[in-house]
């Protein structure tokens, strides 16, 4: 098929076969076809590099979800409510609050403080893995950290952590571009349930309260000089905290180990030079980006260079498809861990940059780095189980060999 006929018929609600397994493809196709392509009446999806970085730039974008989400999730439903006031998905002045309380939590002595802990699991978690009778990359190995992690931040205590995975999936999954009824009824006693552990876990907070320093929960409890959250605007950004955490880092390990050890070159050259693990997490975020998909409102009109999106246009960011933008990136298609420069857009941009960039690329740096040096013969045991959601890259089990 061409690249006009594909571009022709292709709906995010109904990718063509094979898609989820390999976009890349159907993204070159549509970068030169159709490279602001409609998706219906005010909705369009943009696949250049140029793009996808103008508007994450635009101070017309707004992130606010209210109008797209209520038709699709439900207006009122838990979810709904949920999604419309966690932090990725609000403008000013609850995103600009929010992310400041935040970013007093993430600062680089909050940075130091967690490497030695992550470094710690890490070691625990592959201390365990030959005791597995059949190691799963994902299940025993990269899930378990960013629960963890996250788990820590906002101090929940270690016996509470296990549902933490599962409702994190149970509410990202709501957020593909057509999620089916029982998606979004799993979805919905998701956040019901998750919000009826953290009213209790506050209550506990509020009455002894952590280190603020240490604490994110009792930093989000206190809020800052322009006064404290609502519950729900509390609640809501705990639950996008793990949620976030999780997804990106998980995806970014399992991704970064899936790469490297099917181009093995890589995995060789990144295990005798261990040094190039900062340069060989910024290539995974490229190569597999975590998040394929973001969204944007047109707030006012947006001026791209080319053409104008005008106001109240639904925008959908292909980021997976801006990280292999050839306009940008050398030999796109290819696995390079010494790739330089590399101004992947796995993390945004502008405003509503990730507000935990620099966690996932700690997690992912002792992570990839330490699994190269414990196991340089490490390799796949068998087909992996990729993710089939459209938004998130990632996979379900990747099993593996220790040799």
């Amino acid at each position: 098929m061409d690249d006009a006929a594909l571009a022709a018929g292709f709906s995010l609600a109904a990718p063509p076969a094979g898609f989820i397994d390999d976009p890349y493809p159907v993204y070159d196709a549509l970068r030169r076809a159709s490279p602001m392509h409609s998706l219906g009446a005010g909705s369009v999806l943009l696949t250049r590099y140029d793009d996808v970085l103008a508007v994450y730039r635009s101070p017309q974008a707004s992130s606010d979800k209210q109008l797209e989400f209520a038709p699709r999730l439900g207006a009122g439903t838990p979810i709904y409510e949920h999604h419309t006031t966690s932090l990725v998905f609000s403008d000013p002045p609850l995103h600009t609050r929010v992310r400041r309380i935040l970013m007093g939590a993430l600062n680089q002595r909050a940075m130091a403080r967690m490497e030695e802990g992550v470094s710690a699991l890490v070691a625990r978690l592959l201390e365990d893995l030959p005791a597995q009778r059949a190691p799963d990359l994902i299940e025993h190995f990269a899930a378990r950290i960013p629960v963890e992690v996250i788990g820590n931040l906002l101090d929940v205590p270690r016996a509470d952590r296990s549902p933490l995975r599962g409702w994190s999936l149970d509410i990202l999954s709501a957020l593909e571009p057509a999620p089916a009824a029982a998606v979004l009824a799993t979805a919905n006693a998701a956040v019901t349930d998750f919000c009826s552990y953290l009213r209790d876990l506050v209550a506990e907070r509020r009455r002894h309260p952590g280190d603020p320093e240490a604490d994110v929960l009792t930093r989000l409890i206190q809020g800052d000089v322009d006064g404290t959250l609502s519950e729900a605007e509390l609640l809501h950004n705990c639950i996008f905290l793990l949620n976030a955490g999780h997804e990106t880092t998980c995806n970014l390990i399992g991704n970064g180990l899936h790469a490297l050890l099917t181009q093995r070159r890589q995995w060789e050259r990144l295990c005798a030079q261990p040094l190039l693990i900062n340069s060989a997490v910024e290539e995974v975020l490229r190569f597999e980006s975590p998040l394929q998909l973001n969204n944007r409102r047109a707030a006012g009109d947006i001026d791209l260079g080319h053409t104008v999106l005008p106001a109240g246009t639904f925008i959908t960011l292909a980021v997976g498809a801006a990280n292999r933008d050839p306009a940008v990136f050398d030999r796109p298609h290819e696995l390079d861990i010494a790739r330089q420069p590399n101004h992947h857009l796995a993390f945004g941009q502008g405003a509503h940059a990730c507000s935990g960039m620099n966690v996932a690329r700690l997690e992912g740096r002792i992570a990839i780095g330490e699994i190269a040096r414990r196991f340089p013969r490490l390799a796949l045991a068998g087909p992996p189980e990729r993710d089939r959601r459209v938004r998130f890259r990632g996979f379900r089990r990747l099993p593996a060999v220790l040799q």
